[in-house]
């Protein structure tokens, strides 16, 4: 099936991201549509040219991609640090590299590889930029089970309006970790780090999906072909 021009998008600058990969490298694989496209790339770079390279994925989706594709995987037991991530995001604010990610469930690992990564590299299409976080998508926010409604409560007073989210059976969303997600619709954000302070001290909420000065570069696939954009410094 041919596919979509946005996908099209996707996999151009998944390809060019997979061209940052060096020989025995610890990579982290990122989860969703962007993030599969860069596997996919990798996997064929290691057959054509031999790269030897590991990696760590932040999702059992991504994990069984890597294995058809004859990634070997690893585990921060094994592994102090990351070289590399890349992943994808749900929205990208043009010139900090902000992002929100977790509209594919798998935002606690994600957080996790990108904090343990000495480089972190975005890949999107030209429809995930943004001038403001929060003007497209809502904030994803994982929960521990128990007491969840007591969390979603606070999340409320917070300016959230939190959502909790339903799977294809309309049962609650589980992660691979075993908890909730709601989506916290926050709106387009002034000062999202303020935002991401009052969410990482609301009890019961493991993680939540902004992620703030974790990527320093982000591959953008468009109609006019692949750019990079830099986080600007301050």
């Amino acid at each position: 099936m041919p596919l979509s021009e946005q996908d099209q998008w996707k996999k151009a600058a998944a390809e060019a991201a997979a061209k940052l990969v060096e020989d025995g490298m610890v990579i982290g694989l990122g989860t969703g549509s962007t993030a599969a496209h860069f596997v996919a790339a990798v996997g064929r770079r290691m057959l054509e040219e031999h790269l030897r390279i590991t990696a760590i994925p932040t999702s059992e989706q991504t994990a069984s991609q890597a294995r058809s594709v004859k990634i070997p995987l690893i585990t921060f037991a094994e592994c102090g640090q990351i070289d590399l991530s890349v992943d994808g995001a749900d929205e990208v604010e043009a010139g900090t590299i902000y992002l929100i990610k977790g509209h594919g469930g798998a935002l606690l690992r994600e957080k996790i590889v990108a904090a343990a990564s000495k480089r972190m590299v975005i890949v999107a299409d030209e429809t995930k930029i943004v001038e403001r976080l929060g003007s497209l998508v809502s904030v994803p926010v994982e929960l521990v089970r128990f007491g969840w409604q007591a969390t979603a409560r606070r999340l409320e007073e917070l300016g959230g309006h939190p959502s909790l989210r339903l799977g294809t059976d309309q049962n609650p969303y589980v992660t691979d970790g075993g908890n909730y997600i709601v989506d916290c619709a926050f709106g387009p954000m002034s000062k999202p780090k303020e935002t991401a302070h009052h969410l990482d001290h609301v009890v019961g909420a493991v993680e939540h999906g902004l992620f703030l000065g974790y990527a320093r570069q982000a591959i953008i696939g468009g109609r006019n072909g692949v750019k990079k954009i830099e986080r600007a410094e301050n």
